[in-house]
């Protein structure tokens, strides 16, 4: 039984893509405040790459100005994006980034 239950867990239930439930700005909003509210500075930039896919790298190099390789190294787990590469992301998948006071 204990051998039948490891296999189970080994196994890959599905392709899921994250990205594929990001629909709108409001959406995309809602999952990088939520990646913010972390602190965790490689999930944030991780969340911002899963954000990128929805619209697609070409089509954001395009808009955004920034190379596919910029966008694809900044947004990794491991990437370290500037303030600008974020901005102009989220500009151009209509989300803003705002500030509030920490709640206590």
């Amino acid at each position: 039984m204990e051998q039948r239950a490891k296999a189970a867990v080994t196994e890959q239930i599905s392709d899921y893509d994250p990205a594929s439930a990001l629909d709108g700005p409001e959406a995309i909003a809602m999952f990088i405040a939520d990646a913010l509210h972390t602190g965790d500075a490689a999930y944030v930039a991780s969340a911002m790459g899963v954000v990128a896919r929805t619209k697609g790298m070409t089509a954001l190099a395009n808009e955004t100005g920034l190379s596919q390789e910029q966008l694809y190294k900044s947004f990794s787990e491991g990437g370290n994006p500037t303030l600008k590469a974020m901005l102009l992301v989220l500009r151009a998948l209509d989300v803003y980034l705002t500030a509030r006071p920490r709640q206590q």
